[in-house]
């Protein structure tokens, strides 16, 4: 049988050998029919600690490796574009606020 492989975000590095990995899915609301966000967090072994928050990493399925992992990092890396770093001290520019104009006054009505 094959092993499950996911593609998440690291979101925590502080355990020694152990990363936790946030993996998002897209689901369809039963009500709705609009696609909404679910995720998930995986804990899952790095045994060189290699890998750093807001890294996107995948997993893959393995024995029980403690009372919480069952998966292990296979590659991965690269950070995420366009987000902010998950509880780390850098974070992106931020974005510019468009400057209110005053608006015109409306004309007034006239009487007919």
């Amino acid at each position: 049988m094959p092993k499950r492989v996911l593609t998440g975000v690291v979101v925590s590095d502080k355990a020694n050998k152990t990363v936790v990995v946030r993996v998002e899915r897209r689901v369809m609301h039963p009500v709705y029919k609009k696609f909404i966000m679910r995720s998930k967090k995986y804990a899952a072994h790095d045994e060189a600690n290699a890998f750093k928050i807001g890294d996107r990493v995948r997993i893959e399925e393995s024995r029980p490796l403690s009372k919480t992992k069952r998966w292990v990092v296979l590659a991965g890396g690269e950070p995420v574009e366009g987000r902010k770093m998950v509880g780390a001290v850098e974070i992106d520019q931020p974005t510019q606020q468009r400057s209110r104009r005053p608006r015109a006054p409306k004309p007034a009505a006239t009487p007919e």
